[in-house]
């Protein structure tokens, strides 16, 4: 057995820049998504191209998160989280600045490329510089808050910088972000010098997984706007599974594979990509059309709508470091992942009670805070498990692979969900319209789009529902305090000493 890597001294320090970087990456998506309507009004983007603004960027970072996974992993994970970093200010510089669409959406889109290599690099730092048990639990459930409440935070801060200064600075402040981190990074951040892969680039991997991945996320968007189906949907699906089935053929027989298959296809890391994706997929429907009930039929402003979301991020932060970080040791993941989804499937639930005359107190507050409760008490086992077992030349690979579910899991769940509440307004308009005059009613307009919604959450709530089902039987690690050798390896030699055990 190796000799146990000694803890680097200023650890701690250095995850809080790493997780300044990684809270910068997750509240961009939704800071954007609170500016969009000001930014459209100013640069006059066309409802065409308006989604485009989001669409940009998940592309890119979906679509290369395996890539810059592997970088990391070949480079190095400091220097790929510092590139990142500055690329992604720059990029952000460019959108602040930007003059007409095309530069919003080149911005947008360099900012999907430079966030594919950082949030790999970010987690999979703290995988190999967290190396007792008991210090990466705590890690982990700092990391896994801030990933969970990342995008509630943003919606906060979204709306005091569009409200008070204008959309501009919901891209500049990247850059104080970057900034912070960049220096963090250089002063504190020790990668240790076991675990980098010395393998050359499989860049057939790269072509296939990339144009697979920005097919199958288009192929979403796509449907959201054209419908399931339109022959340019299907065929970005059908494009989808060839290239991906390509890939997992190319990686099963190259010497020096993107994605080692022995990654996914152990059985609890597999079970923690699918889980976390699928419970990403209900939450991302939640903030979508929570946001738009809270703005449009209860009538809050951008920033009142932020803050409503806070209890939220408040039972996250509790469920991440409080309830999963002390159990973690204690406890099997699956008894925190599974009963954690199933609560946050119990708030999902009291979510889809909403009315159009709905009190905050009664429904919105007591569902919010089961659903950060349970998602974080989830996310936290889910991002530690997340490099379960690996070697440490496969730390960021397997770090990206959590990305990716995350990222795939939202795309698909805005546009699946949204295409369930725009089906379900369009019925139940059908069958309550007694004139035509009632289309020109607003409390008829309010009634049918909060139908919709209740339907797509229900929906969000059975996936949710699905997930801790599939976190419970396919995640069969044992308590995270007791290393073990990797499944799969040959030889002792190969155990990932600095990274999770289980």
């Amino acid at each position: 057995m190796p000799e146990t890597l000694k803890p680097d001294p200023k650890r701690w320090t250095a995850l809080i820049f790493i997780a300044i970087a990684q809270l910068m990456v997750v509240l961009d998506a939704t800071v954007v998504n609170i500016a969009l309507p000001s930014a459209q009004a100013d640069l006059g983007i066309s409802d065409a191209n308006r989604q485009w603004v989001v669409t940009a960027y998940t592309l890119a970072f979906g679509g290369l998160l395996l890539f810059g996974g592997r970088v990391a992993d070949l480079w190095g994970r400091k220097n790929t989280f510092i590139v990142g970093l500055f690329g992604f200010a720059a990029a952000s510089a460019i959108g602040g600045a930007a003059v007409n669409t095309s530069m919003l959406l080149g911005a947008r889109a360099l900012q999907g490329v430079f966030g594919a290599l950082l949030a790999p690099a970010a987690l999979s730092l703290l995988a190999v510089m967290f190396t007792d048990a008991k210090e990466r639990a705590k890690a982990f459930g700092i990391y896994g808050a801030i990933a969970g409440a990342g995008a509630a935070v943003g919606l906060i801060l979204g709306g005091v910088l569009t409200e008070y200064l204008n959309w501009r600075w919901a891209l500049f402040v990247n850059i104080a972000f970057a900034v912070v981190a960049i220096i963090g990074a250089g002063l504190y951040i020790r990668e240790p010098a076991q675990g980098r892969n010395r393998n050359r680039l499989d860049v057939p991997g790269v072509i296939l997984a990339s144009a697979g991945l920005v097919s199958l996320v288009y192929g979403f968007t796509r449907a959201a706007s054209d419908g399931w189906g339109a022959g340019l949907t299907i065929g970005l699906f059908v494009a989808a599974a060839v290239l991906l089935l390509a890939f997992v053929v190319v990686e099963s027989r190259v010497k020096a594979p993107l994605l080692p298959l022995r990654v996914v296809t152990e059985r609890n890391r597999g079970g923690v990509y699918l889980s976390l994706g699928l419970a990403v997929i209900g939450m991302f429907g939640l903030f979508l059309f929570l946001t738009y009930y809270l703005q449009i039929v209860m009538g809050y402003k951008a920033l009142t709508s932020g803050f409503a979301f806070l209890p939220m991020v408040a039972g996250m932060i509790v469920g991440s470091t409080q309830i999963g970080a002390r159990l973690m040791l204690r406890v099997r993941p699956r008894y925190l992942m599974a009963p954690g989804f199933l609560v946050a499937a119990i708030g999902m639930a009291i979510l889809a009670q909403i009315k159009v005359d709905s009190s905050y107190a009664a429904v919105l507050l007591p569902g919010l805070v089961l659903m950060g409760l349970g998602m974080g008490t989830a996310f936290m086992p889910a991002m530690s498990m997340a490099t379960h077992g690996v070697r440490p030349e496969d730390a960021g690979v397997a770090s990206a692979m959590v990305n990716t579910s995350q990222q795939v899991g939202g795309s698909i769940g805005t546009a699946l969900l949204n295409t369930l509440a725009a089906s379900a307004t369009t019925s139940w308009i059908g069958s309550h319209l007694t004139s035509p005059a009632d289309l020109k009613k607003q409390l008829f307009i309010n009634e049918a789009a909060v139908h919709g919604y209740s339907v797509a959450i229900y929906w969000a709530t059975g996936i949710l529902l699905l997930s801790a089902v599939l976190a419970f039987v396919l995640v069969n690690a044992g308590v995270q305090n007791n290393p073990e050798r990797t499944e799969g390896d040959d030889s002792v030699e190969d155990v990932a000493v600095p990274v999770i055990a289980h």
